[in-house]
């Protein structure tokens, strides 16, 4: 595929590539390159995938501060020290992640957000879509992987129709809700994210009690279950306070979204492991000066992620917030 067919030159249309066996990024060891952001929810599922598929030693990895960002977009650290969990660019030690996009496309008239997915060997970027990202990520490298990682799917064929269905109500009314509230410029704007995000959250709820647990869909972990997650962990600790989406919290209001929330932190690996409760809170709080102009960042709620598993899902109380406009809103779901 000739690079033109994947991203026009000087437009913000983004990169779009995919490895693949057979076409223009075959999958190989130490050829790729990835840079994320530990506060960002759409780069915190790609890098979700890359470790409970066990690739972090087949991709390699660069993490932008969490703040500040300015003209030139997201910064390196100087060192890998001054920052934690923080790096360097590794491949170029660029000062700004701008730097990276322009030379693929010194005229990128587009965002410079992560994740950004590199090719060392071609010298150019693969992608930069995380929804893409998501979907193809998972068995890219599967030729490549031992039967035990390569055999892990998070888009079973048994399970496809749920995932396609609920796919576009999850992004629309959880993933992007709380930023359309957060982000809201007028009340107006504010409730009208507000209470389709919690309509959606209290969906969410009952459809998980409703298949058992541990996950979304029962008893396989799919892509939803890492689509929702990185928005889920963020929720107590910086939406409800930063993004004022204080109608409820997941540790008060749905338990068994709760529960799922523990089990995915505290017994699968991959999810603790890569969630950065500093990065994620002083991105938001201290990158946002129209919301949080003395860019105070708040010490709580504690724990972050509750402990104390049911193992029991049948004895979990199905939550939900009854406030009038929500239960309305989640009728017409």
């Amino acid at each position: 595929m000739a690079a033109t067919e994947i991203h026009k030159v000087g437009t913000d249309d983004g990169w779009h590539g995919v490895i693949e066996e057979g076409g223009q990024f075959p999958p190989e060891a130490d050829r790729y390159h990835l840079y994320i952001g530990l506060f960002c929810p759409f780069a915190h599922r790609v890098n979700l995938v890359r470790h409970i598929k066990h690739l972090t030693s087949i991709i390699t990895l660069s993490v932008v501060k969490p703040y500040p960002k300015d003209g030139g977009g997201w910064r390196f650290p100087s060192s890998d020290t001054e920052y934690p969990g923080a790096t360097v660019d590794h491949l170029f030690g660029s000062k700004f992640l701008s730097e990276v996009y322009f030379r693929d496309d010194k005229n990128y008239k587009g965002k410079y957000s992560v994740p950004l997915l590199w090719d060392k060997k071609e010298g150019r970027i693969v992608n930069n879509e995380s929804a893409e990202m998501l979907r193809w990520l998972p068995t890219a490298f599967d030729s490549i992987l031992p039967p035990a990682d390569s055999s892990i799917d998070f888009y079973p064929s048994t399970l496809r129709h749920s995932i396609d269905s609920m796919t576009p109500w999850l992004q629309t009314l959880i993933n992007a809700g709380v930023y359309r509230a957060g982000f809201a410029r007028t009340q107006s704007d504010y409730e009208a994210g507000l209470i389709p995000l919690f309509a959606g959250l209290n969906k969410l709820e009952a459809l998980i009690a409703k298949n058992g647990g541990p996950y979304i869909l029962g008893k396989q972990l799919t892509e939803l279950d890492l689509r929702v997650y990185a928005t889920i962990v963020r929720f107590d600790t910086v939406y409800v306070q930063h993004f004022k989406t204080n109608l409820g919290t997941i540790r008060h209001d749905y338990p068994v979204l709760n529960n799922w929330l523990k089990g995915l932190f505290w017994r699968e690996k991959g999810f603790a492991e890569t969630t950065d409760f500093r990065h994620i809170k002083e991105n938001y709080t201290k990158s946002h000066g129209d919301i949080n102009p003395l860019a105070i960042t708040p010490l709580g709620p504690f724990p972050d992620v509750e402990d104390g598993y049911e193992e029991d899902w049948s004895k979990l109380r199905v939550g939900e917030v009854k406030n009038p406009a929500v239960l309305e809103a989640q009728k017409k779901l």
